[in-house]
């Protein structure tokens, strides 16, 4: 039994750490390769959430339709828990937790294991983006957390995230923003496409002063692009990426694209890839390309 349990830790381990990390392939590994028997039942008062855990507001319709689910069906799939000093900490599936709790149990289906604290950061970080969004200063703020714990540098984190690093540069980017936009974006008043726009801006006044301008006159990403580039609105300090030699003639072409759309694009075989990573990833993008309206 030992000799299998050391054999799954290395497992994860490798599939943590060679391979940009994919939550539904983690869990999915985790559950496939655990005996039944070692499942257990924990009891809710005995579960605290992950300290990782980078969402603050959990949608309440979509917690009570997952409780009566569970009322009617039962937990599906298993919580991944860690013991703690005291009782467990939840590394992923709290919204399963909250939702036991909304129909009643008392205990849930649990798979313990002894992650350290980086992986139950990146745990929590994935099951949020790729099973369902943060909003983007939550986004953003676990980027930077598990940026300053893994030690990485911001192409290091996009290789292991499968982002391109523009992309993680522009999300870290809305964390200079000042509140008061912080807010607008929270609210959902204004877009990331508006924010992204706004956090290449050095003038904190005139970004606050953008942001009402946007919500009281429904203004489009492209006006406050067309609007931004006038030399009143001085820009943050921008690095400007070196031309590439001749035999890379597309390398360019992909690097002031990624620059801009904030995701991977590869140009191959006279086609042009670009990459997205969800419904509202795609939003974004068709949003910076101004497809949106």
């Amino acid at each position: 039994m030992e000799n299998k349990k050391r054999a799954l830790g290395k497992g994860l381990e490798e599939l943590f750490y060679n391979e940009p990390m994919n939550y539904n392939n983690l869990e999915e590994k985790i559950v496939s390769e655990t005996p039944k028997e070692e499942i257990i039942e924990i009891p809710l008062d005995e579960l605290r959430a992950n300290p990782y855990q980078p969402r603050k507001n959990f949608d309440t319709e979509k917690l009570e339709e997952l409780a009566s689910s569970i009322k009617e069906h039962g937990v599906f799939q298993p919580i991944i828990a860690k013991k703690s000093i005291k009782g467990y900490e939840i590394v992923a599936g709290e919204r399963r937790v909250k939702a036991s709790r909304l129909a009643g149990l008392t205990k849930v289906p649990a798979i313990v294991k002894d992650f350290s604290d980086e992986t139950m950061m990146e745990i929590a970080l994935l099951e949020n983006l790729q099973r369902e969004n943060l909003n983007p200063l939550e986004e953003a703020e676990a980027y930077k957390k598990l940026q300053e714990t893994l030690v990485l540098t911001q192409e290091a984190l996009a290789t292991r995230l499968g982002k391109s690093r523009s992309y993680i540069t522009n999300m870290l980017g809305l964390l200079n923003l000042p509140m008061e936009v912080k807010d607008f974006i929270t609210q959902n008043q204004i877009s990331m496409g508006h924010a992204r726009v706004l956090s290449k801006l050095s003038d904190k006044d005139q970004i606050c002063r953008l942001a009402e301008k946007i919500v009281e006159e429904d203004l489009s990403v492209r006006a406050l692009e067309e609007l931004t580039n006038k030399e009143e609105y001085p820009r943050r300090k921008e690095i400007h990426r070196k031309k590439p030699e001749n035999n890379q003639e597309y390398t360019y072409i992909e690097n002031s694209l990624e620059e801009r759309l904030g995701t991977k694009v590869k140009v191959k075989n006279n086609k042009l890839v670009i990459t997205f990573t969800n419904l509202n990833d795609l939003n974004r993008i068709l949003e910076v390309m101004k497809l949106d309206k």
